[in-house]
């Protein structure tokens, strides 16, 4: 995140998370993951998720979203988080303020005897009620000795869905749109856009449930 800045490349960013993973003798979740070719997915404005490193040059007033996962000791975890660059909008600061805030909301539901459509509803509660709308293609999951794991954690109202227990870990990642919630897929076949061009949004936890609710695995300065 302090490395967030106009003018570096994208893919410094991921250079700069590969050292990272060498000095905590830790290996990343996601290069070699179905042939992703990076640490780190690195998506700007428009583009929700997936993005991969590369020459892109970020400057003022774009936003960032950055998602990661490592393992250790045989575990995995992802989490995201998006950042401004620079001075940004008016409506991208409200919408990574709603996005952050929505699964703070959705972490809250996290509890035994609870029900996944708890976590989802919530998210989609808060985030349509300010004016912004939830990614439906994509969602959250379940994780553990493998990176992506039932149960799905989608970040709209679907029915109750499985139970949650004590001992489950779950990935919860809101991903909101400023305009439409459809998106579309880039040329490089990872990259996922917005279909409407709006701004996106994206933060993730990794958490595990307990008898007082949901625990943050993946907390970040």
């Amino acid at each position: 995140k302090k490395e967030i800045r106009s003018g570096i490349k994208t893919c410094c960013l991921d250079e700069i998370m590969a050292e990272e993973l060498k000095v905590r003798n830790v290996k990343s979740s996601f290069k070699g993951y179905q042939d992703f070719p990076a640490n780190l997915c690195v998506s700007v404005n428009n583009e929700v998720v997936h993005g991969i490193p590369g020459e892109r040059v970020l400057k003022e007033g774009d936003i960032v979203s950055l998602d990661t996962g490592l393992i250790f000791e045989g575990f995995h975890s992802d989490s995201a988080i998006t950042v401004g660059v620079g001075g940004i909008t008016p409506q991208a600061k409200d919408l990574i303020m709603i996005t952050k805030k929505s699964l703070e909301l959705g972490i809250a539901q996290a509890k035994p005897g609870a029900h996944i459509g708890d976590i989802s509803a919530a998210i989609q509660d808060y985030v349509e009620s300010r004016g912004f709308s939830v990614v439906r293609e994509y969602t959250g999951h379940g994780i553990g000795r493998e990176l992506h794991e039932e149960p799905q954690v989608p970040n709209f109202a679907f029915g109750k869905g499985p139970l949650l227990r004590k001992g489950m870990t779950l990935a919860i990642e809101p991903m909101v749109n400023a305009g439409d919630w459809h998106t579309k897929l880039a040329p490089d076949r990872w990259t996922v856009l917005t279909a409407d061009g709006s701004l996106s949004a994206h933060f993730e936890h990794t958490i595990a449930i307990t008898d007082s609710g949901g625990e943050i695995l993946t907390k970040y300065g």
